[in-house]
């Protein structure tokens, strides 16, 4: 199992709407930087991601799995942009603040950190454990 974390600004497409999708879930549409589509074509079914809030918010909202491999992006012809699809799992107990990710001294080297613009980002297996925990979630899932 891989770990992930994806980006969207709530008022384009928020956690609530991921939920509101159900069993089939939503594609991952609309992103145009080659790490983060090489990051969803390392992606497997049933690999976990954290959904974050960014530019509104910017919190780590909820969990989220990845339900279909990356697939051409319905959003454009260009066969370069690929996508996956994930769908709602659960929500985070206690929402986790990027402020509280960058001041805990065990999540330094997390991409959210070092990366901060890129969309769609890997986390390790210490970094998941290390949010869930701050966000109530013991033991991770």
């Amino acid at each position: 199992m891989n770990y992930w974390l994806f980006k969207s600004e709530p008022f384009a497409f928020s956690f609530d709407e991921l939920k509101a999708k159900g069993a089939k879930g939503e594609e991952w549409d609309g992103v145009r930087n080659y790490a983060a589509r090489n990051n969803m074509r390392a992606m497997q079914i049933g690999d976990l991601g954290f959904f974050y809030h960014s530019n509104k918010g910017l919190n780590v909202v909820g969990i989220v799995e990845v339900c279909a491999l990356a697939h051409p992006d319905s959003t454009t012809d260009d066969p370069r942009w690929e996508c996956v699809d994930i769908r709602y799992v659960r929500e985070m107990p206690k929402p986790v603040s990027l402020a509280d990710v960058k001041a805990n001294p065990r999540l330094t080297d997390m991409a959210l950190v070092r990366l901060g613009r890129l969309s769609v980002q890997p986390v390790t297996r210490a970094e998941w454990e290390e949010v869930c925990r701050m966000g109530g979630l013991v033991p991770a899932p």
